[in-house]
């Protein structure tokens, strides 16, 4: 972990994230509601994460899918309520972005119902050529995202 503000700290080592912390936002979520605590497990097994803690405790997650080169999926960004309104998420994001192993990917996306101001400020916009984007959902995630 590494102090990126006064007692708040970030790490992007699996070992630090709270999974019943994580499951239990995602799962009260409009995007993960329908998750299973294995599900959200595997997930994090499988992707990068990152978080923020302060006094040992996790207080905001994301995690990255990618290939390190040329794409990366930002998903499950959350900061718990106790510490919204205070510029966490930005200060997740900022170091996310200029992780050293990520911070050169050529493409990054992301999904988003109500947090286009947030992203904006990171350079992220509406796609270019949402005609060249496809995309093949389950019954499951149609219900989410529809």
């Amino acid at each position: 972990m590494i102090e990126v503000q006064k007692d708040i700290f970030f790490s992007s080592d699996k070992k630090d994230m709270d999974m019943e912390l994580i499951y239990n936002f995602i799962h009260n979520s409009y995007w993960g509601n329908n998750r299973t605590f294995e599900e959200q497990k595997k997930a994090v097994e499988n992707t990068l994460n990152f978080g923020l803690f302060h006094n040992g405790n996790q207080i905001a997650f994301t995690r990255v899918m990618t290939d390190f080169v040329f794409f990366a999926y930002i998903l499950d960004v959350f900061v718990i309520e106790d510490y919204q309104g205070k510029g966490l998420s930005k200060l997740l994001m900022k170091h996310i972005l200029e992780h050293e192993p990520i911070k050169n990917v050529d493409k990054w996306i992301l999904a988003t119902r109500d947090a286009h101001g947030l992203y904006s400020k990171f350079g992220f916009e509406s796609l270019k050529n949402p005609d060249m984007i496809m995309e093949k959902m389950s019954e499951r995630a149609k219900k989410i995202y529809q």
